[in-house]
């Protein structure tokens, strides 16, 4: 009598899993969930006019995107910058995850890479120290001049390290943070999988494309090569690489999987999700990834049942809700 094979899906799962998905999400609750995300703004020294202009339109521009959010983000500046800024990673919530968006100008004396405060300016060194403690999930957006210098001491596991510029040489103003600032509140040329939302990898390469086409356009040298890190190895990578269909070396460990799935303003659908149930999902969709990568080296029916249990998991996610 022939064997028969354990209960598993068709192989054309992914219709199932859309249909399992949609359906969830059709028969969700009405009423947002609340976030538990905690957004810190930190305004710089403007230097002149111009410039704090330019830095109170982004500083508008992340209030707007928390304000649609339902999230109300802590604004930093004055004299006591740099003091008020290390009391509250000190207080921060432990539950909460954190979003630190630097906005100003940056220094470089061959030595020490410093963001320019209003009262005493602070290195990358200090900020990574009061950054330690903290075990929550953690996202750095630093938009200032030579902020590169920033992503090595800030890297770390649970961290999204993105920066304007690829090392702390690139001293002049960087433009990179005007169009992330744009991105962020879900500006529609941003939503590049068309989910209708913009997460933190959608921002970071829209705005580092739109910075390129400004030098290109301008027939201008770039000054600014922007740079994301969220896998902890303290290598960041430039956004040309999301673009290439050539695959990453083998072992190459890759960054943007995580800020891939991280988001300010959340589409209708995403906001009937708690957080909790929004963190299962994710480390089940890279779970999935991972499975699908270590396919080749699976026997077929191996392969089946965990994909088949890992998409039944994701089916409670959405029951639950």
């Amino acid at each position: 009598m022939p064997k028969t094979s354990p209960t598993r899906l068709p192989r054309p799962y992914e219709l199932k899993l859309i249909t399992t998905l949609a359906f969830a999400l059709l028969t969700s609750f009405l009423h947002a969930a609340p976030r538990s995300l905690d957004v810190l703004i930190v305004l710089g020294a403007p230097g002149n006019e111009e410039y704090g202009k330019k830095f109170k339109t982004q500083v508008e521009a992340w209030t707007n995107a928390c304000t649609k959010a339902g999230i109300t983000p802590a604004v930093l500046r004055g004299e006591k910058t740099t003091e008020e800024l290390e009391r509250r990673l000190t207080a921060s919530d432990p539950t909460h995850s954190l979003w630190l968006v630097l906005i100003g100008h940056g220094t470089f004396d061959g030595r020490e890479t410093m963001f320019s405060a209003e009262g005493p300016d602070f290195d990358a060194k200090q900020l990574a120290g009061w950054l330690k403690p903290l075990k929550q999930e953690v996202a750095v957006i630093h938009t200032a001049s030579s902020s590169g210098g920033f992503l090595k001491p800030l890297s770390g596991k649970n961290r999204v390290i993105i920066t304007s510029t690829k090392s702390p040489d690139e001293v002049f103003y960087a433009r990179f943070g005007e169009y992330f600032a744009e991105a962020i509140g879900g500006l529609p040329e941003a939503d590049l999988d068309q989910d209708k939302q913009v997460s933190l990898l959608e921002a970071f390469r829209h705005a580092s494309k739109a910075a390129a086409n400004f030098y290109d356009n301008d027939e201008r040298l770039a000054t600014e090569h922007a740079l994301i890190e969220d896998n902890g190895d303290g290598i960041g990578t430039r956004s040309e690489v999301f673009g290439s269909d050539s695959p990453a070396p083998a072992g190459m460990a890759i960054d943007g999987e995580r800020a891939a799935q991280m988001v300010l303003v959340l589409s209708e659908e995403e906001q009937q999700l708690t957080d909790a149930q929004r963190s299962t999902r994710d480390t089940l969709e890279r779970e999935l990834k991972t499975l699908k990568e270590q396919r080749p080296k699976l026997k077929e029916d191996d392969y089946y049942t965990k994909l088949e249990s890992l998409l039944r998991k994701l089916g409670e996610v959405y029951e639950k809700s």
